[in-house]
């Protein structure tokens, strides 16, 4: 019996060492994990209002019709360009501040395309998500947050602008709290 279990172990360990070099190969074949994207096509985050608006006349992704699709968001100097897309695209919005795009909203056709895929392929691709619920799945990188939304959406959003704008509106917050204050103590 000990005599069999050496040579068992004996071949074991041959048949390790056989696979060791393939399985070390098959590691180096495997493709590379990419930080998530800040571009979609033509279109990418930084860019200006005219830079995208030029960039949406050229895809044909886009049924983007002009001036029509862009519009002022109340209380705030953004801009935000929504139009309705073509193929596999239901709608875009493109969110601006100061200028530059800072959001990206894809929302996708559900009769064409669906959730599982998606994910299977962002994660071959970006890896695992940082951040991962039945709402949204989240690849994030220092200045892009990548995610996976229900209903089928795909957000790109510069995390640098965003946090600033974040930062922004909760002092705003806080100064009309204050005033409110002031103005009940004036009685």
């Amino acid at each position: 019996m000990k005599r069999a279990n050496r040579y068992l172990t004996a071949a074991t360990a041959a048949l390790v060492l056989a696979l060791l070099p393939a399985a070390a190969g098959a590691q180096a074949a495997a493709p590379s994990i990419t930080p998530p994207p800040s571009s979609f096509r033509t279109v990418a985050l930084g860019m200006t209002v005219n830079e995208v608006k030029e960039a949406l006349r050229k895809d044909a992704l886009y049924r983007y019709r002009g001036d029509p699709d862009v519009s002022f968001l109340p209380l705030s100097s953004e801009t935000l360009i929504e139009c309705e897309g073509l193929s596999y695209l239901s709608r875009a919005y493109f969110q601006f501040a100061e200028g530059k795009l800072y959001v990206l909203i894809l929302v996708l056709d559900q009769r064409k395309l669906d959730h599982y895929s998606l994910f299977t392929a962002f994660t071959a691709k970006y890896g695992e998500p940082v951040s991962f619920n039945p709402t949204e799945a989240v690849w994030q990188s220092g200045t892009v947050r990548f995610s996976l939304e229900r209903p089928l959406t795909v957000k790109y959003i510069d995390r640098g602008v965003f946090q600033a704008q974040v930062a922004r509106g909760a002092a705003q917050q806080d100064l009309e709290q204050l005033s409110r204050e002031q103005f009940i103590g004036q009685f």
